[in-house]
């Protein structure tokens, strides 16, 4: 089985990469989908959540109030404080999910699609880099890359969908993926822990080609790792 990390900042696309990877055949695993399981009322995840944020972060229905919380965990400054609850627990099923996995296919390409990462202080195994916990849990690292601008666009028309947006709305929003992109590390820093680099610039089409060619190159790791 090949373990491949896949990442890239805010609007890169590399949701879009996962789902090429995916029609190609690899076992994709997304991180934030995984997390949001895991914060579902009962789950262990949640209860901490509450316990340390309060009930402000809890709606009526007793889901948790996502926004709320992220006014809470970006605005206040304490992300770091829900990282510590959700990363850990978010890894932990990783691994459990990529070793069913490897019990049913030895030659399995698992794909962990992960925003954070290189930005996550979480993860590593007993022995390992402490400083570079993704070391341990990957065996190779995609990046998926793309120019400011054009994350800043797909961020905006993302949160927007099909609503119209006002040129007041769209500075907010372009704000607000600047503040986030901001938070993450550079293209640059990343592509020099990364093995393969997707640039995403382009038309849909030019990415199915880098997608095609860097798909055999997975495929032939993945049969060929002890």
């Amino acid at each position: 089985m090949l373990r491949v990390g896949l990442t890239g900042g805010l609007g890169s696309g590399k949701s879009t990469v996962s789902r090429l990877l995916a029609q190609c055949g690899a076992y994709v695993l997304e991180a934030d989908e995984i997390a949001r399981e895991l914060m579902q009322p009962g789950e262990a995840v949640y209860n901490s959540i509450v316990q340390h944020f309060g009930k402000d972060v809890v709606q009526a229905d007793g889901q948790l109030d996502r926004p709320a919380l992220a006014r809470i965990a970006f605005g206040d400054g304490r992300v770091e404080e829900l990282n510590a609850i959700v990363h850990p627990a978010t890894i932990a099923e990783q691994a459990a999910i990529m070793t069913e996995i490897a019990e049913d296919d030895a030659t399995a390409v698992v794909v962990v699609e992960s925003a954070l990462l290189f930005e996550t202080k979480h993860g590593a195994a007993a022995g390992g880099d402490a400083d570079a916990p993704w070391r341990t849990r990957f065996d190779c690292i995609v990046l998926v890359t793309a120019n400011a601008e054009t994350k800043v666009e797909r961020y905006i028309q993302r949160v927007a969908g099909d609503t119209p947006v006002t040129p007041e709305r769209r500075e907010e929003l372009a704000a607000e993926a600047r503040r986030r992109l901001a938070k993450q590390i550079s293209d640059v820093e990343k592509a020099e822990l990364s093995d393969f680099i997707v640039p995403n610039d382009g038309t849909i089409e030019e990415l199915e080609e880098i997608v095609e060619e860097l798909w055999p190159v997975l495929d032939f790791a993945a049969r060929n790792t002890p």
